[in-house]
């Protein structure tokens, strides 16, 4: 059966030459078993025309915001619930501008930002407006909130040039698609804790120790985890992100109360990702008055803090724990001395020398396990969190065929 069978899939389909590739997808798409609804801009309709669309899918084609036919005339809801994936194809230059700041202001657009599923593009432009700074810019900043880019592919175009842009043809996509719902069942139904963030170590009343985490690897994880069939906690320290939809956060400061979270819910955990730079030493007191600056110098005795990670795994030997390494220098040394020292079953290890990874959207990794190890190149933190979490599961199913 395909991965694609029974899903509810929303394709929107926006003002560029290759919306005449959208009959053929549908086609494939339902033939592989998927329900498909249509939402076209107006500029699609200048291309192809809702009729088309309408007798291939067997549904009405949506193209007005408000719709008096829908409940409540508010079909851009109903849409966004019904749909389990959207896919855009084509995606112009001007509709990755749109989803890029947020316009919602005709149905496609406002049914992504009231849209909780998995959003996919399948660029299709000029070549030069291809290579565009602009363009390049809205990619980025897509593919770092989880979007998933289809394509370009390169090769002659409409207008006659040739480069890269031409959208991918409706095979590719549909193959895409199946690939994507292929991970999505990896962890279905698995509980997995993850740590996330800095910890705070307070030095006085408003003063503390930190580090330069920004938790976006560990959020990118969450959603990735969740996208693939999890049931997921996040145990956070402070950080300026908002919570993936469907992942319980529970938000704690210091390395202790990470210590104190994390152990109360390690029991019912199947996968424990410790993405977390938790601090490795706190201040042995902390004043209770704020410190005046009055002395030259100014000494903090420190101590070390309780190791999260090797505690929980000691405490918990059967539960599939995957630690992270943030190195500056002998990154994959350090990693696998840090995997047998703690008994872990995997770890990710990168560098942060020269301001690599920490609150940039792209990361790299060295995955090592016991008899393994793969690289992972640099790429945006939320497609990394996909192969990283895909190799997580084929290590977790391969200890644990029967979990």
């Amino acid at each position: 059966m395909s991965f694609l069978h029974g899903k509810n899939i929303l394709l929107g389909i926006s003002g560029g030459i290759a919306a005449y590739k959208s009959a053929e997808l549908v086609r494939l798409l339902i033939k592989q078993g998927a329900n498909v609804r249509v939402c076209m801009t107006a500029s699609a309709q200048q291309f192809i025309t809702p009729l088309t669309m309408q007798a291939l899918s067997g549904n009405p084609v949506h193209t007005e915001l408000l719709d008096p036919q829908a409940e409540l005339g508010m079909g851009h809801i109903e849409l966004a619930r019904w749909a389990e994936l959207i896919l855009i194809a084509p995606a112009t230059a001007n509709v990755l501008a749109r989803l890029t700041y947020g316009f919602a202001d005709d149905l496609l657009s406002t049914v992504c930002l009231a849209s909780a599923a998995q959003l996919m593009v399948a660029p299709a432009m000029n070549q030069q407006m291809w290579k565009n700074a602009a363009t390049q810019h809205n990619l980025q900043t897509l593919k770092a909130r989880g979007v998933r880019v289809f394509g370009p592919a390169e090769g002659v175009q409409a207008c006659g040039d040739t480069g890269m842009g031409r959208m991918l043809e409706p095979a590719e996509l549909v193959q895409a698609l199946s690939s994507c719902c292929s991970t999505n069942a990896l962890l279905q139904g698995k509980r997995v804790l993850i740590t996330a963030g800095p910890t705070r170590e307070a030095i006085d009343p408003v003063r503390f120790l930190t580090n330069r985490s920004s938790g976006k690897m560990g959020y990118a994880i969450a959603k990735a985890a969740t996208a693939m069939g999890a049931q997921v906690t996040l145990i956070s320290g402070p950080v300026a992100l908002e919570c993936p939809p469907r992942v319980q956060r529970i938000g704690v400061e210091s390395a202790a109360d990470m210590l104190v979270a994390t152990q109360a819910h390690a029991t019912d955990a199947d996968i424990f990702i410790a993405t977390a730079a938790v601090a490795d030493y706190t201040p042995i007191s902390v004043a209770a008055q704020k410190i005046k600056k009055n002395a030259d110098v100014l000494e903090l005795a420190m101590k070390k803090t309780t190791d999260v990670l090797a505690t929980i795994k000691l405490a918990h030997p059967q539960l599939f724990t995957v630690g992270f390494a943030a190195e500056t220098n002998d990154v994959m040394a350090y990693a696998r001395g840090k995997l047998e020292r703690k008994g872990l079953d995997m770890i990710a290890a990168n560098s942060v020398a020269d301001g690599k990874a920490f609150d940039q959207p792209t990361n790299a990794l060295e995955v090592v396990w016991k008899d393994g190890h793969t690289s992972l190149p640099e790429m945006d933190k939320h497609t990394l969190a996909h192969e990283l979490l895909k190799l997580v599961a084929a290590q977790y199913h391969t200890r644990k065929p029967f979990a």
